[in-house]
């Protein structure tokens, strides 16, 4: 009998879109909700000034910088995470990201305000740049901050609801039950509950950005290491590495299928199949008593 698919498992399909949606209904609803705030301002001066179209036009500017910006902000703080014990460490990097944002999401709205203008025959002036530019950081040092953390609450979430999985630490007091060099139990946090997962029963391990995945009996469980850190501590009579990408556990693995590029392919028990390179082919066959 087929297992039931989690909520995470669930929401897989969709995550992208999910994903899409928010950033285009977050951003879109701002830059309408100032445009009307604009009108109403402008609206009680008797004498104004500007044409209805200019608030439309200087907030739907900033709104498509904001398109642009947001995907490529969260693919920094995915590729650097912060976290309690490095957020000295991240700060400078954010801190410089953020003046790069302000940079980008300045030039851009001003070059789509004059195309715009033009459009109207009409010129835009931005006003004082060094002012106009210290004025706009303001601004947008909060909104990157807000992203930064949107994404970092999001990635806590979602690793919540695949399970995250961490090495057990020495106890403060005693011995330790099993050698924490060397671990025998990895600890998974999921939705509120704790449970272990024995290192046997991990099928294979494959690197994701700051974090290595372990395959469990078709659950993905993120652990926060890299691959060769990860590595060092796994048994060696039981835990290959055949990709620099992934780790394979030897007592799941069915056959090794050579290719004619020199690479190969490993079939495992449960039918799925991983990638070994050239690199690690012969030393993976040699495990198996092959020529």
């Amino acid at each position: 009998m087929a297992r039931a698919p989690t909520l995470y498992e669930r929401y897989l399909p969709w995550r992208r879109w999910a994903e899409a949606g928010f950033v285009f209904l977050v951003v879109a609803g701002n830059a309408a909700a100032n445009s009307v705030t604009v009108w109403m301002d402008l609206d009680r001066y008797p004498h104004n000034p500007f044409r209805p179209w200019e608030p439309a036009v200087w907030e739907a500017s900033s709104a498509v910088m904001w398109f642009v910006i947001i995907p490529l902000v969260a693919r920094l703080v995915r590729r650097f995470p912060t976290h309690w014990d490095n957020w000295r460490r991240r700060l400078p990097l954010h801190l410089a990201a953020s003046v790069t944002v302000c940079l980008v999401h300045v030039a851009g709205m001003v070059g789509l305000r004059i195309l715009a203008y033009r459009w109207q025959g009409a010129d835009y002036d931005f006003g004082p740049w060094p002012r106009e530019l210290a004025y706009e950081y303001l601004k947008d040092v909060r909104t990157y901050a807000m992203v930064v953390f949107l994404v970092e609450a999001y990635g806590f979430v979602l690793r919540r609801l695949q399970g995250e999985a961490s090495l057990l630490g020495a106890p403060d007091e005693g011995p330790a039950v099993e050698p924490v060099e060397r671990p025998e139990r990895f600890l998974v946090r999921k939705l509120g509950r704790e449970f272990l997962v024995a290192a046997g029963d991990i099928e294979w391990l494959q690197a994701s950005g700051n974090y290595v995945n372990l395959r469990v009996r078709g659950h993905d469980y993120p652990l926060r290491s890299t691959l060769g850190g990860i590595a060092a501590r796994l048994d060696p009579e039981r835990f290959v590495r055949i990709h620099r990408s992934y780790i394979v556990n030897l007592d799941h693995v069915a056959s090794i299928e050579p290719l004619d590029t020199g690479d190969a392919r490993l079939h495992l028990k449960d039918g799925g199949e991983l990638p070994v390179s050239r690199s690690h082919r012969a030393g993976l066959r040699e495990r198996f008593g092959g020529p």
